[in-house]
């Protein structure tokens, strides 16, 4: 459909990434996915593309886009027929580098901001901990300074990229006492002596890497510290707000994928004599979940603008993530049940569609989290942050 959000550029710059996402990824989904492992040379092929630093300037070697390129691409990806070669590319570009890229030092940027867009350097953000979930405040892992560094110690969990990537931005306890106030942000070498990780056994997302990794005694030198000590908490929040809208929209690629193939699957399958996109009580289903996905769909774009514009949007942004991942998991179920007994065995899309759309109630903060964060700006009318300025 026509959108207000999108120029002719967009339209071309959707056709180029479909082109190549269902030429170069689409066709390797099975043996990524059994292999449980993205190969280096996707990540290559991305960063010779230009996807991988859409939103980055061009003086650090991104293409400096505006947020619009950015949610077309994650839409796209879907088409990969891989969610966690999906999610481990969202985290690459949009959630790893983050704060790198805006309280980032110069040094920091050329060293693994740059490594990142062309796809030499894979990142991962390590916040979330065994034992503290969603409450971020509450992490456990210290940063304390020994010499001219920092001595980290602790556990991450639930970390994409964290088993085969390179670099981890990690969230440590600068001050115990303080809280929020006492997290600070400092970037690690993943081949750091004393870092170590193991990678979960996930029911989907298989194609990317999720780990538990563990920091023991692991010395940092000082200029690792990403901006200013104790402010990580606020770093964090700004990443959160991107990275909530980055997975609606790419729960909006898959509600597209998924219904596109249902419909396809619909025309050819015959029942009684007719094609099942012929009886009336499934094509009224179906007709509901497209009308659904484009209500989300200008909710996704409408927050990008706000995004776009300065505006924090974290209470757009978390509405955008609750809608398009409970949606994506209404569509898999829904479409899976088209395909009647097909749908439940692994030969078809659909089983694995089922599989992926399941965590993204829960990754990016979860739907509770999320019903939480807009019930405290609509019912106890709290503002969130000020509009960014530039």
């Amino acid at each position: 459909m026509h959108s207000v959000y999108l120029t002719e550029e967009h339209t071309l710059f959707r056709q180029a990434v479909r082109t190549f996402v269902e030429s170069q990824f689409a066709p390797h989904a099975e043996a990524w996915e059994a292999q449980r492992r993205i190969p280096r040379e996707a990540w290559l092929a991305m960063g010779d593309m230009g996807f991988l630093g859409l939103l980055h300037p061009p003086e650090l070697g991104g293409g400096g886009a505006d947020i619009f390129f950015a949610l077309i691409f994650l839409e796209e990806m879907a088409r990969s027929r891989m969610g966690g070669l999906s999610a481990a590319v969202a985290v690459q570009q949009f959630i790893a580098p983050g704060a790198l890229a805006h309280h980032g030092s110069s040094a920091q940027r050329d060293k693994y901001l740059r490594a990142s867009i062309t796809g030499h350097a894979v990142g991962a953000l390590c916040i979330s901990e065994p034992d503290t979930g969603s409450d971020v405040a509450a992490i456990r892992t210290t940063a304390v300074r020994e010499g001219d560094g920092w001595l980290i110690n602790g556990a991450k969990t639930w970390i994409t990229n964290g088993v085969y990537g390179d670099f981890h931005v990690v969230a440590c306890k600068t001050d115990r006492d303080a809280g929020a106030r006492g997290i600070s942000l400092i970037v690690v070498d993943a081949d750091t002596p004393g870092v170590s990780a193991s990678k979960l056994n996930k029911m989907g997302w298989h194609a990317s890497d999720t780990a538990e990794v563990v920091f023991e005694r692991v010395w940092v030198p000082g200029e690792n510290l990403i901006g200013e000590e104790n402010r990580g908490f606020g770093y964090i929040m700004e990443t959160f707000a991107l990275e909530r809208l980055v997975t609606a929209a790419t729960a909006l690629g898959g509600c597209d994928l998924a219904l596109e193939d249902t419909l396809r699957y619909m025309n050819e399958r015959e029942a009684f004599g007719r094609s099942l996109n012929q009886f009336q009580a499934l094509r009224h289903r179906v007709a509901d979940l497209f009308v659904e996905v484009e209500a989300t769909r200008q909710l996704v774009y409408h927050t990008g603008w706000l995004h776009q514009q300065g505006f924090p949007a974290v209470t757009e942004s978390s509405m955008a993530k609750l809608k398009a991942t409970e949606l994506q998991k209404r569509v898999s179920d829904e479409c899976l049940q088209f395909f009647g007994g097909y749908g439940y065995v692994e030969e078809y899309p659909m089983a694995r569609f089922y599989r992926d759309a399941r965590v993204g109630t829960i990754v990016a903060g979860t739907t509770e989290i999320m019903r939480e964060i807009i019930a405290r700006a609509v019912m106890d009318r709290r503002s969130f942050a000020q509009k960014r300025d530039g």
